[in-house]
């Protein structure tokens, strides 16, 4: 058996794990899916002070509290910045980094630094419309494109924007502080990267996307890497839950050999 610890991404909650778990369940795995304070069903717990530090915090009493060992740790999207801030404070406990669609931060970074001109403008809309430090959740994309959080397909698409919640702009303005800068890379770890789903509009913005404005989420080139695909969009749990459990499965087994 192994342990799955699953860190959902900006705006999201546990539920975004709703058909992923099962699956890792059925395969005889232990799995954990806390929700971070200030997203969903915690959504009254969000204040301007609600930070990385705090999600790291959150994931890292759920380890102890559960006495887990051999963890397998997962982030997805924002959740990268969490994972790597968790893997630091309890190096002992993670047997295996995986990271979903995301980025991996260096020692003093934030997600400003790592994504820029998005942080920026999730900046000014908090100015505007969120009493200066609360940012909503995307509810659609530039360009008319229709998918949100690369889910594209209805009634999907509907639920994601019913379920997603503001977060605070602490989360992404917040510095990475790690006691070991090269404890990713001492660690074995997976990146699973989204290649894009939907119509070939929505591939070709995101691909064009990525490259230019985010080069910081395209796959990591350095030496470790166990580097796997999914032909999906960004919320690839939502989208494809076996192909991302399959995926998961592997690691498993690596783990428990």
């Amino acid at each position: 058996m192994a342990t799955f610890v699953l860190v959902h991404g900006g705006w999201h909650g546990a539920w975004c794990w709703e058909r992923l778990i099962p699956l890792l369940q059925a395969a005889g795995h232990q799995v954990f899916a806390p929700t971070m304070t200030g997203f969903a069903e915690r959504a009254n717990l969000l204040t301007p002070e609600v930070g990385i530090s705090t999600h790291i915090e959150d994931i890292v009493q759920v380890i102890e509290n559960h006495n887990l060992e051999k963890v397998i740790l997962l982030g997805h999207s924002y959740g990268g910045m969490i994972i790597t801030g968790v893997v630091d404070q309890v190096p002992d406990c993670i047997a295996h980094l995986v990271y979903l669609d995301t980025f991996v931060p260096k020692d003093g970074e934030s997600m400003a630094d790592v994504v820029p001109n998005n942080v920026r403008g999730l900046r000014k809309e908090a100015i505007a419309h969120g009493d200066g430090w609360r940012v909503a959740p995307l509810h659609a994309m530039p360009f008319g494109i229709e998918e949100v959080f690369g889910v594209s397909q209805e009634p999907d698409l509907s639920w994601v924007k019913s379920m997603v919640t503001p977060q605070s702009l602490k989360t992404f303005e917040e510095h990475l502080h790690l006691r070991n800068p090269d404890i990713v890379s001492s660690k074995p770890r997976t990146y699973i990267y989204c290649t894009g789903g939907g119509s070939f509009v929505n591939r070709t913005f995101f691909s064009i996307m990525r490259s230019t404005l985010m080069r910081r989420t395209l796959p990591p080139a350095g030496p470790g890497w166990r580097l796997r695909q999914l032909p999906t969009g960004h919320d690839c749990m939502i989208t494809m839950p076996r192909e991302l459990a399959d995926l998961l499965l592997e690691i498993a087994y690596l783990v428990n050999s």
